[in-house]
């Protein structure tokens, strides 16, 4: 009987490793078909009814965790349950995951992603959307709504490509009239408390500059698009909008960031990450929102869940858990 601890396992390791030096002595290891270097497309396809939906992946960026990630509670157990999520020490990863429903009758892209150039030292880890649809046999120009959730730049920096034109030209551009109320206000943005704050009404006023002719304003509990309906999650910002995508008898709720990585905010739904505007109202609404999907056990999308982002939520004391989707080969 083989007994597999610890002590046998790093011995192994240091064995094979001992082992590889002495075939190889000093000569360099190649192996015959050179290593890809790139990662694989990122899209995935399910259904809604008789809606294809599809999962695009912008990337994710991994970075150290700053002091105040999680605003109300100390770092120490913040960067505890990072660590507890087999995150890189020290650090913390956010995924981002825009969603495209074909509804038959219209292509509807409900968040862009970073846009293409936006954060530079991500060497291409974000900022993968238009490359993503491209991968998936989507023309940008085929795109018929682009339906923001919030006016945050991870959300909405995708509308322009990186020579600064817009990237869906055909595109009716969709946003909360909430947010963009009190985003595109001068008063809102004198009254900015920090450098975050300050860059975010900045962004939406040089993403949205020039362009503010082909952007609609759209309304709460409304039907945005075919089959989509807009549902009021406030808090991240004040005007931050979740859609219900319904064919069929099916129902799939797109979250959007009611909250952020579910590792953290959904493990622990009373902790306020550093984007939301007003962290105890979106401490409300992520109970709301989720006592809700968790009743309904109703398929749940978020931009910042793990790639592809589909699952389900379940209760767990006063916490909530999620229940990742099977990846399914067919559609």
């Amino acid at each position: 009987m083989i007994e597999l601890n610890r002590r046998h396992l790093l011995a192994g390791v240091a064995a094979v490793g001992a082992a590889s030096v002495a075939r190889l002595g000093t000569t360099p290891a190649h192996a015959a078909v050179p290593q890809a270097g790139t990662q694989a497309p990122g899209f995935y396809r399910y259904k809604v009814g008789s809606y294809e939906c599809t999962s695009i992946n912008d990337g994710a960026r991994t970075f150290p965790m700053p002091d105040k990630f999680v605003a109300n509670v100390a770092k120490e157990e913040a960067l505890a349950a990072a660590d507890a999520a087999y995150m890189p020490k020290g650090m913390v990863t956010i995924p981002f995951n825009p969603q495209l429903i074909n509804t038959g009758s219209k292509l509807v892209l409900i968040d862009s992603g970073n846009g293409i150039g936006n954060f530079e030292p991500s060497k291409g880890a974000v900022g993968r959307t238009l490359q993503n649809l491209a991968a998936a046999g989507v023309d940008p120009k085929s795109i018929d709504i682009v339906l923001l959730s919030h006016l945050h730049p991870d959300h909405t920096n995708g509308i322009r490509a990186a020579d600064g034109s817009i990237a869906f030209p055909n595109a009716e551009i969709m946003v909360p009239a909430v947010d963009w109320a009190f985003w595109a206000s001068e008063e809102n943005a004198s009254k900015a408390p920090n450098d975050m704050m300050k860059n975010y009404f900045a962004n939406v006023k040089k993403t949205f500059g020039g362009i503010e002719s082909k952007v609609t304003k759209y309304e709460w509990g409304k039907e945005v698009a075919p089959g989509i309906t807009s549902i009021a999650t406030p808090g991240h910002t004040p005007g931050h909008t979740s859609f219900a995508v319904a064919s069929g008898g099916s129902t799939v709720l797109v979250q959007s960031d009611v909250t952020n990585i579910p590792e953290l905010f959904l493990r622990n739904p009373d902790w306020h990450v550093a984007f939301d505007v007003d962290g105890p109202k979106a401490q409300e609404t992520r109970h709301k929102f989720y006592d809700m999907a968790a009743a309904e056990k109703a398929t749940v999308v978020g931009f910042h869940f793990t790639f592809p982002s589909v699952g389900h939520v379940e209760k767990d004391g006063a916490k909530y858990r999620l229940i990742p989707s099977a990846w399914n080969p067919t559609i």
